[in-house]
Order: C-alpha cells, then structure tokens, then sequence
C-alpha cells in the first residue's frame, strides 16, 4: 500500500517538474516579451484597473491622490456590516428602529420613516442598490451605537486593510472636511469585499429596489449594458465628481476598476466600461501551481519515508499579457535534506515565477504530508551518514 501510494506520489512531482523544465525553456525560446498596448485615455480625474485575484495593476492615473471618494464610502459601511453578520452580531431579519437622524439625512435615499423597524436585509438594498444615506445612518447607528463611533471603526478597517491614504469622516460619503480617500484604496476595498464576503457579492449586482412604495434603481447602469459587469457601487457629489467602483468577470477572470472624478454620468460609464475591455482584451489570468500539488521532492533523513513532497502553500496565479504565456519561467529554490519529523506546511523554499527577468509572483513551497521518525536502525544509519558524509 505503501509503494502504491509513493508511485503516485512520485508520478505527480515527475508531472509536475516536466511542467517547470517547460516553463523554463519556453523563457530561452522567446526572443522579446509581448508588447503590451497603451492603455484607453480615460476622462476622468483618477483611475486604476487590477486584477481581482492578483492584485496586479493594469492600468492606473493619479491613482495615490487623495480625492473625496463621495458614495463609494458607503464599500465600508457595508464591509462593516457583512462583518456584523458574519460575527452573529446582527441578522438579516433584524428590525432596527428609524433615529430621527437617519431619518433627516439629506442626499439620495431609501425613504425610511422615523420611529418604524426596518429589516438589515432592505438596509443593506438601499445602501448598495440606492445608496441611501439614511440606510447608512441606520446600519452605522444599528452596529456601533452612533454613527461618530461607526466612523472610528470604518479608519481601524480601513489602516487594517492597508488603505494608508483613507480617512472616514461620515458613513455616507456626503462632503466633509478630510473625507478622503484614493483609487488604489477603493480598489483594495473592493478586492477584500470580493474575496471576503462572495456571498453578498449579488446585492451589488441588483438593478432596481423598491421600498416604501418607491421604486429605485441602480444608478451603475453598466449592470444593465454589459452582462459581465456585477457590482459595485457609483457616487457623486458636486466636489467629488462621478465615480464608480465597477467589478466584472469574464472567461474565469475578474477585474475590478476604480473611476473618480468623472465630469458626468455618461464620461464616468465610458471610462469603466473602457478600461473593463482593455483589461479583458489585453491580459488573462492563469493558476500556474494550486495549492496541495505536488511540485518536487525533498530527501529527508532519519524518517520513516526517503523523501517528502513539496508544493506551494496557496493557489499562485499570474496575471500576464495575453500570448506570453510560453515567455513564462519557474524557478524553484528550496531545501533538500530535510530532518524528521516533519509537520504538513513547514515551509523549506520558495516557487518564483519570472517574465522575461520580471518576478510576477512567488509563494512559499511547503511540505506536503507529514513524515515521522524513522525506525531506530534508520535513525542510528542516517545519523552516522549525516555526521560522517556519504548517502544511501
């Protein structure tokens, strides 16, 4: 049983090593990397474009700048509040009772009436549906107790998140002194949105939603124009211009965009939409290794196997121009001649993948499955080769 499961074991690494000889030699046989084309002007005062799985950055303007980022501050209101559900803190089915402050909120609105209970589940719909500022108050009010106390979670979440360039002054977005924050930012915002609560991901792709008998819609109209685009969220304010923070996913790949401080409507939709098909168009993504794959074999010593299987400790994607696929190269460096015992996840090296001479990503490699101590007479044999040299 044993021999069975080490020939399979051994067949997968020898897969797995052919795989990285032919990424390395394909780097010989390209003579340039693929051109990659400009990216689209855009008309707008900021932008970035990146990949949702990598984080990689396709196109980007101005993207560090501070800018008042008017609605898409309400990303974080709802981040928070997916964390609130999450944690059973609240539920979806919760009635949260209407403060007279969410309630006088100014600006876009679910129109929620004072004094009535309103369920989480409509707030979060006219948070990200209808971006009302009342359904912010109230979420803010629901979950931190007032909405100044909501704002000093949403700076801790956000330095948390590495968003460096960001400081919350309301839950809303509307115009306040220091309210800022920056493309890059959003962007981050709108990948950990993605990836840590893709169970929400529908509320943002939802066109339309009717409360208190008022039928609203999204105001991303891009939901209704182009099928791959499914979130996130638009905002405007006469000093932050048009933005949008736009998510969409064709062919297995998802991007994400960010769009501040478009003059109009209509320039704030052409300059999402554009850079969405220049992403699209001129880059894929591809899972080169998956975590649990065999990659290499390490010799170990003193164990109760010869050797153990390496692979990488997560998924490792690439995001590269379309067609230089074959300029790609794999460089494993790691550890041979490991000591039992070892645990599953002792990291012994790292997988680096290059194009032309660009380190693209890199991910630890990792033993695979755990290896005990070898039998005394292994452990007593191998002790004298180690401190005399030699091999088996």
């Amino acid at each position: 049983m044993r021999a069975s499961k080490r020939s399979v074991r051994d067949r997968a690494v020898c897969a797995a090593v052919v795989l990285l000889a032919a990424l390395a030699a394909s780097l010989a046989r390209a003579s340039t990397v693929v051109a990659v084309p400009e990216p689209p002007q855009v008309p707008a005062g900021a932008f970035i474009l990146l990949d949702h799985v990598t984080g990689t950055v396709l196109a980007e303007h101005d993207a560090d700048v501070p800018r008042p980022p008017a609605s898409l501050t309400k990303l974080m209101t709802a981040y928070l509040a997916f964390e609130a559900l999450e944690r059973g803190e609240m539920t979806l089915d919760e009635q949260v009772v209407v403060s007279k402050k969410a309630w006088r909120m100014g600006g876009s609105r679910m129109f929620i009436e004072v004094g009535n209970e309103v369920a989480v589940e409509d707030l979060l719909r006219g948070l990200i549906v209808q971006s009302g500022n009342d359904a912010a108050v109230a979420l803010a009010e629901r979950i931190a107790g007032s909405e100044e106390a909501f704002v000093a979670l949403m700076n801790e979440r956000a330095a948390s998140l590495g968003m460096a360039s960001t400081t919350f002054r309301n839950s809303t977005g509307l115009p306040a002194a220091g309210h800022v924050s920056t493309a890059r930012d959003l962007a981050v915002l709108s990948r950990a949105i993605l990836a840590d609560f893709p169970e929400f991901r529908p509320l943002f792709a939802e066109t339309e939603f009717t409360y208190n008998g008022i039928r609203q819609y999204n105001r991303n109209r891009l939901l209704r124009y182009d099928d791959s685009v499914d979130g996130l969220k638009t905002g405007y304010t006469s000093t932050a211009g048009y933005c949008v923070a736009l998510t969409a996913e064709r062919d297995g790949m998802r991007l994400v965009a960010v769009v501040l401080g478009a003059e109009t409507a209509a320039a704030r939709r052409a300059a999402g939409r554009a850079l969405l098909d220049y992403g699209f168009e001129t880059f894929e993504t591809r899972r080169l290794f998956a975590k649990g794959e065999p990659i290499r074999a390490a010799k170990v010593w003193m164990g109760e196997v010869d050797s153990a299987p390496l692979g990488v400790a997560w998924d490792l994607h690439v995001t590269i121009p379309r067609g230089a696929y074959d300029a790609l190269s794999a460089i494993v460096s790691f550890r041979d001649g490991l000591i039992a015992p070892l645990e599953a996840g002792a990291e012994t090296g790292t997988l680096s993948v290059m194009l032309g001479g660009q380190l693209l990503s890199a991910a630890p490699v990792v033993v695979l499955e755990p290896v005990s101590l070898g039998d005394a007479w292994t452990r007593f044999k191998h002790m004298l080769l180690l401190r005399y040299g030699g091999d088996e």
